[in-house]
């Protein structure tokens, strides 16, 4: 039975899509089947991976509108062995409007998820930068979240309440959901502040916090124009190595051997 882990902050750009798709790709290249679910409107994890989501025949929103689709065939194969996507695109904005009054519409995800989890070793789910339906859905599919906080002013910011929204899912939706752990992203030992950041955050959430830090790379920034994970634009980069280690850190954790 498949791992299924959200990628949340509701912070943008503090690197949510770049840790889905780079984890992914790396959990693939130590050979686990893994699929990333694109649950932003923006769609940027289908197009990281080379796919367009304008020809995606079928994306997550369609699952979760329409029950009786097959998730299956709304699985595409990315050019990374072991490696798969379920697309997103921007009618993903109008689910929320759609779904408004909708039975158990918090869980659409996890129905849509459900079928098809025993089929991978590893679900991440890339969430949208904010805490409405869509991320609920998310955090209510997923066994764990991975909360990426990035190493500049006002990391903190907003961490409370993204917490306060997974102790009431814990509540009331989801009771078996679980903090895999913080990643810090975009870290330059050069600077100060980034140091402090780093010494703040560990000390306030301990050993919730990933040994692995993801410095600041510029093959990770290059590799979504190219359409392809860091591991295959420059599998010796630092940032593609720094995800082969939080891979094998969430291996560990899960206790499960290096294949």
């Amino acid at each position: 039975m498949g791992k299924i882990i959200a990628i949340a902050n509701q912070k943008g750009g503090v690197g949510k899509t770049t840790t889905a798709v780079n984890l992914a790709a790396s959990l693939a290249a130590l050979d686990f089947k893994t699929l990333v679910v694109d649950a932003d409107p923006q769609a940027n994890s289908t197009s990281h991976v080379g796919l367009d989501p304008k020809e995606a025949a079928m994306s997550i929103y369609d699952l979760m509108v329409n029950p009786d689709l097959a998730p299956q065939e709304a699985v595409l194969e990315t050019e990374v062995k072991d490696l798969f996507m379920i697309a997103s695109n921007i009618d993903l904005v109008g689910a929320e409007v759609e779904m408004v009054n909708v039975e158990n519409r918090e869980e659409k995800m996890r129905n849509a998820l459900s079928a098809i989890r025993g089929e991978y070793d590893f679900i991440l789910i890339d969430c949208s930068p904010s805490l409405g339906l869509i991320t609920i859905n998310a955090l209510t599919a997923a066994d764990s979240v991975i909360v990426p906080v990035q190493c500049e002013y006002f990391a903190l910011e907003g961490l409370g309440k993204l917490l306060n929204t997974i102790k009431i899912i814990q509540q009331r939706l989801n009771k078996e959901l679980q903090i895999e752990g913080l990643v810090l992203t975009m870290y330059d030992v050069r600077l100060r502040l980034a140091n402090q950041v780093v010494e703040d955050v560990r000390g306030h959430f301990k050993d919730r916090v990933f040994e692995t830090m993801i410095p600041r790379n510029i093959k990770l920034s290059e590799a979504p124009s190219f359409g392809m994970p860091a591991i295959m634009l420059d599998a010796e980069s630092k940032g593609a190595v720094s995800y082969l280690n939080l891979a094998n850190e969430i291996l560990q954790r899960n206790d499960l051997v290096k294949q």
